[in-house]
């Protein structure tokens, strides 16, 4: 009964059938990703998993794809060879590297074309400039990155804070943890979940700090974590980073979803300096006041008011959280009345907003995974592996969950962790690529193309960095206008495609494309293709 409901309001709403498959076996993603214990998992730091990153690195039109991996192997790297294989490219481009490897994300740091990838670690992160997309070199001593001490490294993304055409970099720490010292399952209150021992935390570990590095523009990069006023939260479990400029000022905003403690906003005063305001604007906690286990977090203007909203995932028994941005980073928790409040069984991850049959709508995809592989004992509706969730965005400020009829994609069950997003053949339809918790990445494309038209645009900074990240785009396609922002990271711990994807229905021509560049340039572009991949250029004196 519930399935024909659903399939009685997509017939109302006109939207096409969507039908996810995974590919990863027959794209040639089909190594393992190891991350802690399988059948149990003594210490926390198997428990949060690893990212995945979609990116060009050598400027071909075609996004490789890079997958973050625990001890035991090494990051993957694979190089897209346009015919929807990929082959393992890690050892010759310079990237085999092994350890608690957690998070990626992407930017070109050094202004000179290419895109550089930064990999975090419980343990010590590695900055890797692309060398003119013939590999990579682990630039982190030389570049001022060294950390002096272990440090649990979780989310990142490069950003622009002072609008010096040069990517300053933001790392978010979730707690501190030393295995010779770290309780053992049922050791504490805080080591147990519905009466069976677990790995313990975050209750009852120590916080620790969030990190602000500042580009000098020379290669290398300064911690202003205590005079930029990053470092000041100290009670916050900080997991995934999401970056915006959501008041519209002209700045570049932090937001970071924290694990059982308040998520934080950082806003940017534009003199060097942030403020956590998440309490006073709304994005703090739910509704009813309380602090949920964010994991994963994405942005989009879902309801095409010009304002961007944001998601959160969190734990199960929990519902996802979603915040409309009601003017000048203001939040309304508005997850009961979009919809969202009915899968609560989840405990939710990798998380993005696209439009998967370019109506010109941003639909909402999640993946999950349980942290505990021992939850499976108890013969509940929790599960350590679990599907996806698919909604569909009804472009009434509510969605609607079309999982059970979205593919056998959808529907596998995995431990999930990253996701990243992006088109890799350029047809005009977002693919999803996951991290898997000790098995092969997942690698969802549609069987058949969107019937929408759609736009990629590629944005390239001049006097802005060159990766034009923090860029500010306003797309008009017939009688429907959306917006988007470049970003680096996001979802949970992973970084999509640095394009952006416009889905623009059955308009035949883009009227108008505005750019608010990051240098302040305001540039217009007109009368633009569709169904195509097109690169536009900051023209600085705009």
């Amino acid at each position: 009964m519930i399935r024909s409901i659903t399939v009685a309001v997509l017939f109302c709403l006109g939207a096409a059938a969507v039908n996810f498959q995974n590919v990863a076996r027959e794209a040639g993603l089909t190594d393992s990703i190891p991350n802690g214990g399988v059948q149990s998992k003594k210490y926390i730091v198997e428990t949060t998993g690893s990212g995945a990153a979609f990116l060009d690195y050598d400027n071909d039109g075609l996004l490789d794809i890079f997958v973050v991996s625990g001890p035991g192997g090494t990051n993957r790297l694979y190089h897209n060879l346009g015919n929807g294989k990929f082959a393992n490219v890690t050892k010759e481009m310079g990237l085999e590297h092994t350890g608690w490897g957690q998070g990626v994300c992407a930017g070109d740091f050094d202004n000179d074309g290419y895109t550089d990838l930064f990999v975090t670690y419980w343990g010590a992160n590695v900055l890797y400039r692309n060398r003119g997309g013939r590999g990579f070199e682990d630039v982190t001593a030389k570049a001022g990155l060294k950390q002096e001490r272990v440090r649990y490294n979780t989310g990142c993304a490069f950003l622009d804070y002072d609008n010096d055409g040069h990517l300053d970099l933001f790392v978010a720490n979730y707690l501190k943890f030393d295995f010779a010292s770290a309780p053992k399952p049922g050791e504490n209150s805080y080591c147990w979940y519905r009466d069976l021992p677990v790995a313990c935390g975050p209750r009852g570990l120590p916080f620790d700090r969030n990190i602000l590095y500042r580009n000098n523009g020379d290669g290398t990069f300064k911690d202003v974590s205590d005079a930029s006023g990053v470092a000041k939260p100290d009670h916050n479990y900080a997991l995934s980073v999401l970056t915006g400029d959501f008041n519209h000022d002209g700045l570049i905003d932090i937001y970071v979803a924290s694990d059982q403690t308040p998520s934080i906003l950082y806003i940017n005063h534009g003199d060097g300096t942030f403020t956590d305001e998440a309490l006073p604007r709304g994005a703090a906690f739910d509704d009813n006041g309380k602090a949920l286990s964010g994991m994963g977090v994405a942005a989009a203007d879902y309801d095409r008011d010009g304002w961007t909203d944001i998601f959160r995932s969190n734990f199960s028994d929990e519902r996802e959280t979603l915040y409309r941005n009601r003017g000048l980073a203001e939040f309304d928790d508005v997850t009961l009345a979009a919809g969202l409040a009915l899968n609560t069984r989840f405990v939710g991850w990798g998380c993005g907003f696209l439009d998967i049959d370019n109506r010109g709508w941003k639909d909402l995809l999640l993946v999950n995974g349980h942290v505990f592989p021992e939850v499976d004992r108890l013969g509940i509706d929790v599960h350590y592996k679990d599907r996806a969730i698919l909604y569909r965005n009804t472009g009434t400020g509510k969605f609607v969950d079309i999982s059970e009829s979205s593919g056998p994609g959808i529907l596998e069950k995995h431990s999930a962790r990253g996701a990243a997003f992006g088109d890799y053949d350029n047809d005009g339809a977002v693919e999803i690529l996951i991290n898997n918790q000790n098995e092969p990445p997942s690698l969802l494309k549609q069987s058949t193309k969107p019937a929408g038209n759609w736009v990629l645009l590629k944005l390239e900074g001049v006097k802005s960095n060159r990766s034009a990240i923090g860029a500010r785009v306003r797309l008009t396609a017939g009688d429907r206008t959306q917006s988007d922002e470049v970003r680096s990271g996001g979802s949970y711990l992973s970084q999509s495609d640095l394009r952006l994807h416009f889905g623009v229905g059955t308009a035949r021509r883009i009227n108008r494309v505005e750019i608010d560049w990051p240098s302040g340039a305001h540039q217009v572009e007109t009368d633009l293709e569709v169904n195509r991949a097109l690169t536009i250029r900051e023209k600085p004196g705009s």
